[in-house]
């Protein structure tokens, strides 16, 4: 049908049915080239000349390619692959290849449509699947969590349909409280089982219920001779509406918050420090009696800061107080010592517990002040101690590079005394027996204060003479 056609002219009816055409020899080598669309790859004509068509292509496009070139060889030509091309400073450029052979001597044309705008409504289709898989997923995880909030809360909770008055859904509390399971709770009428009385209280509070939003608690009597308060809100799920309809038994739940408010006070009220914190050792609350002894205005200045700030000597106690909880779970009686805000410093006794609470585990602590039973320690910055037990009782309380220290003063203050008392307190003799000079020896009986220091100075003075 296109015989007589110029070659010119075939070359511009076939860049005018595609947007882009290769002729390839039968190497795969590209050796003329055309664009219906010249901003299409405006570099691709100074590159792609020359090269053969699989130079040109992405990695993972090269076997298409040469699957192409398979089909145009066999003159199997109905097949079109997607192929994508690099491009500088860009993403890929997606085009949809067929192939045809013309002649004998393996020549092939391949055509080339531009999937581009094809591959943009693609990805938006796929944003748009991950968006709504996200939504989903997020809607999942909002229903998963009120179903565990609504099955663990203490609280007696009802779905009933505002038109027919059948209970929907109704937790474990529920349950318990109409002494029933859940099958044979779901679908039953509400209220049911009351009395006249507590029937029409109910039917007025779900009319103001509907006439308003909201309405004041109502007090009935139970099926089973107990005071229940009962509160109500409407909500909307697709397009009907729901009472939501909360139960709670009067006495019990007063007897309840009864008991817990005693220990609250309780330990509010105890005269000894009580300290609550997280697993990391943050103050989560405290009693007035720690705020008082750590002399800070309010618990606020304590909450969210560590216990160590207050307890122990830095970097020791408090860890090895904790150290001991984790491993063990309590602790009792652990001696320490508690900074105020002011610099006083108190010496305690610490008790500590490990609660488990699932997610949200925490460490009691009880800080008792023991100043007025205990004999105050020796100052170590200004007093050596005289004794191996003195020296012995400061393992733990002192770091060991001070420890060694002064276990180093106390030998040479020991061997000193020794030497003076096997020479009957002659200076002279005992500096030789311990190897140092009469100068060396007066220098460290100044520094540890022993003997008379003065006679000392007159001993040395009348001996140097004479020996003048």
């Amino acid at each position: 049908m296109l015989h007589g056609v110029d070659a010119e002219s075939a070359a511009r009816l076939i860049a005018a049915a595609s947007d882009v055409a290769l002729l390839l020899d039968d190497k795969g080598v590209i050796r003329d080239l055309a664009f219906n669309d010249g901003a299409l790859l405006p570099e691709a004509g100074a590159r792609w000349l020359g090269r053969r068509w699989t130079e040109v292509v992405t990695v993972e496009s090269r076997p298409k390619v040469e699957a192409l070139l398979q089909d145009a060889a066999s003159g199997d030509s109905r097949r079109a692959r997607h192929v994508n091309h690099p491009v500088a400073g860009g993403s890929d450029l997606p085009l949809l290849y067929s192939t045809v052979r013309i002649g004998h001597d393996g020549t092939v044309v391949a055509l080339g449509r531009d999937l581009t705008a094809l591959s943009m409504l693609q990805q938006r289709l796929v944003d748009a699947q991950q968006s709504i898989e996200r939504d989903y997923a997020r809607l999942r995880q909002l229903e998963a969590r009120y179903r565990l909030l609504f099955q663990m809360t203490s609280e007696a909770v009802l779905v009933v349909d505002t038109v027919s008055q059948r209970i929907v859904e109704a937790n474990a509390a529920a349950n318990r409280l109409l002494g029933d399971d859940t099958r044979s709770v779901l679908g039953r009428n509400f209220p049911e089982g009351l009395d006249d009385a507590g029937n029409q209280a109910v039917q007025g509070l779900f009319a103001a219920v509907r006439a308003n939003g909201r309405s004041d608690d109502v007090r009935v009597r139970g099926p089973g001779g107990s005071d229940w308060l009962v509160a109500a809100s409407l909500v909307r799920q697709d397009a009907a509406s729901l009472y939501l309809v909360r139960l709670s038994q009067i006495g019990a739940a007063g007897a309840e918050s009864g008991e817990r408010m005693s220990v609250t006070d309780a330990v509010e009220m105890v005269p000894d420090a009580f300290v609550l914190t997280g697993e990391d050792g943050v103050i989560l609350t405290a009693n007035q009696a720690f705020v008082d002894l750590a002399q800070l205005a309010t618990i606020e200045q304590a909450r969210t800061q560590s216990l160590e700030r207050w307890l122990g000597r830095p970097g020791v106690d408090f860890k090895v107080l904790m150290v001991n909880v984790r491993q063990h779970g309590s602790i009792r009686l652990f001696s320490t010592v508690l900074r105020g805000e002011h610099g006083s410093d108190v010496d305690v006794e610490v008790s500590a517990v490990a609660v488990d609470r699932g997610d949200h585990p925490c460490i009691g602590f009880t800080v008792r002040g023991v100043s007025r039973r205990i004999e105050p320690e020796p100052r170590i910055s200004r007093e050596m101690p005289r004794s191996v037990e003195q020296l012995t009782g400061l393992v733990g309380r002192v770091s060991l590079k001070d420890l060694v220290r002064e276990s180093t003063d106390l030998i040479e203050k020991l061997c000193i005394e020794a030497a003076l008392d096997m020479t009957n307190d002659n200076r002279a003799s005992a500096a030789e027996m311990l190897g140092l000079s009469r100068q060396s020896l007066y220098v460290k009986l100044r520094r540890y204060g022993i003997g008379d220091l003065n006679a000392d100075q007159g001993d040395e003075g009348g001996q140097d003479a004479g020996e003048e």
